[in-house]
């Protein structure tokens, strides 16, 4: 195997394993723990909601519960910044924490960027993304939770609002069963 000058061999070492686990760990109980909070208030925003829902608090439940989705996962993003800047992991002279950080957000979300990490860390590059991945599609499955909830209400909004409707329309009628005759 020959290996072009001023390169080395990268070997994958039994310390990156255990960080790469430890770090991907550490994401998944904050992004557990940021999900639960996500359905607590949105559950709280509906029960405060439920006797007099409208479209506009709907939507702003469903706009609050993204705004909490993205911020679980930023304040995910700086646990593996962190490590990066305390490792000195980044590969570059100017590496600092915004650096390191703006780093594992392109690498957390797959995007990929201008930089890596140093060759005894590169594992991480493609674990920090694993880890994104598996976030992204808890938060996908805890959003569209939100959003049923969301689009039921309304149904039930506008089945009730043409109920309303019929009745008014033909007083002594009973309202419609939905059933078609």
């Amino acid at each position: 195997m020959n290996i072009p000058a001023g390169e080395q061999l990268y070997v994958t070492s039994f310390e990156e394993i255990v960080w790469g686990a430890a770090l991907v760990a550490i994401t998944m109980a904050m992004h557990g723990s940021g999900m639960l909070s996500v359905m607590r208030v949105n559950g709280a925003l509906g029960h405060r909601f439920q006797t007099n829902p409208t479209l506009m608090k709907g939507v702003l439940a469903l706009v609050l519960a993204s705004w909490m989705i993205l911020l679980v996962h930023l304040i995910e993003v700086f646990a593996w910044a962190g490590f990066f800047w305390w490792k000195a992991a980044i590969n570059s002279a100017h590496a600092n924490p915004s650096l390191c950080y703006y780093f594992a957000l392109n690498e957390y979300t797959t995007l990929g960027s201008n930089y890596n990490l140093v060759l005894g860390w590169r594992l991480l590059e493609g674990m920090i993304s694993m880890a994104g991945l598996l976030t992204f599609a808890w938060s996908t499955g805890v959003l569209l939770t939100v959003a049923q909830e969301f689009q039921e209400q309304q149904l039930q909004l506008l089945k009730q609002k043409r109920e309303k409707r019929h009745t008014q329309h033909h007083p002594g009628a009973s309202p419609p069963t939905g059933q078609s005759h």
